[in-house]
């Protein structure tokens, strides 16, 4: 994907050219994934998504029996409950107004034409590329420590394959000890997760649609025993209704950071793959050696998205 240089500060300007770097700075990129097998003889490359020069997705067929073990507990294709909601079903609610331009949606929606905006439109093609071919639906979205803005990348690529006309994506709030999906939005969440996990919450009483091609699951109560909860089989039971019952093309789930707990480690067996998202300002190499070795074997990594890069490595295209 390109290098572009783009803002985290839900009220600041975007950019479409290299600026001094600052806190608010982001570079965003996807970059080449490893091989999911130590063997990398066992690999064969069978195509590479489009990417500029600078920088490149490849994409490897695993082995069949490879692939049979690393198959998510759900698939991605789902007979529907005729007792539950649909997806025209759902309540319609209308995010908050954020930033100086008034926008009804946040970050960087607000301007079609800027480099922020082609950035996550470019990974959520690549994306849908990757989980049309490979019949994947669940998709995870973390960092390896906090503050890296997975829930800023989560949010803005659902908005980005939100406008897909025909399409339907589902956003949850998995990070469960800091919710910020509802607050990002702007939104009031109608009860805690966990509730909703548990079997507590019907589909149709959390769930919410904020356009027709994007339904959110929100979070009003930060829980502790997250990991106990993201491994539990009502979560994955769950989870299967509300993706028969709703029919999403894709599901980004917004989790917490990889190496603070157990959490996202006890919900990858539901994970079709995952985007890892870098600090350049803080994330170390070893971090996400660490993240990838636990991803080994379990779930494919999908791609590196590096935020806060050095402003002066965003190159300029005319």
């Amino acid at each position: 994907m390109r290098d572009l240089q783009i803002t985290e500060d839900l009220h600041a300007e975007m950019l479409d050219t290299p600026v001094v770097m600052s806190k608010a700075g982001m570079r965003h990129s996807i970059r080449p994934r490893r091989a999911l097998i130590d063997d990398a003889g066992k690999v064969t490359p069978t195509r590479a998504l489009p990417a500029t020069a600078k920088t490149q997705v490849s994409q490897a067929q695993t082995p069949a029996d490879l692939t049979a073990d690393m198959a998510p507990a759900f698939p991605g294709q789902y007979a529907p409950d005729t007792n539950l909601p649909r997806w025209h079903e759902l309540d319609r609610v209308e995010p908050g107004t954020r930033g100086k331009d008034g926008t009804a949606l946040p970050v960087v929606d607000a301007a079609r034409d800027s480099a922020s905006v082609r950035a996550f439109d470019q990974l959520r093609t690549r994306l849908r590329q990757i989980t049309q071919e490979h019949g994947w639906t669940n998709i995870g979205i973390t960092t390896p420590t906090s503050g890296c803005g997975n829930t800023f990348t989560a949010m803005n690529l659902a908005l980005s394959l939100s406008r897909v006309k025909g399409s339907r994506t589902v956003l949850m709030d998995f990070n469960l000890r800091r919710p910020g999906i509802a607050k990002a939005f702007d939104i009031t969440p109608r009860g805690a997760m966990r509730d909703f996990l548990m079997g507590h919450a019907p589909i149709g009483d959390h769930m919410v649609k904020v356009s027709d091609t994007l339904a959110l699951g929100l979070n009003n109560s930060p829980d502790t025993e997250a990991a106990e909860t993201l491994q539990s089989a009502e979560t994955a039971q769950t989870m299967a209704q509300m993706r028969a019952a709703l029919q999403p093309e894709i599901v980004l789930y917004d989790l917490p950071a990889m190496l603070t707990h157990d959490d996202v480690s006890a919900f990858l067996p539901q994970l079709d793959g995952v985007l890892l998202v870098s600090d350049g300002t803080q994330t170390m190499g070893r971090e996400l050696m660490e993240c990838e070795r636990l991803l080994n074997n379990q779930v494919p990594l999908l791609g590196v998205v590096l935020n806060r890069a050095r402003a002066d490595s965003v190159p300029r295209y005319n």
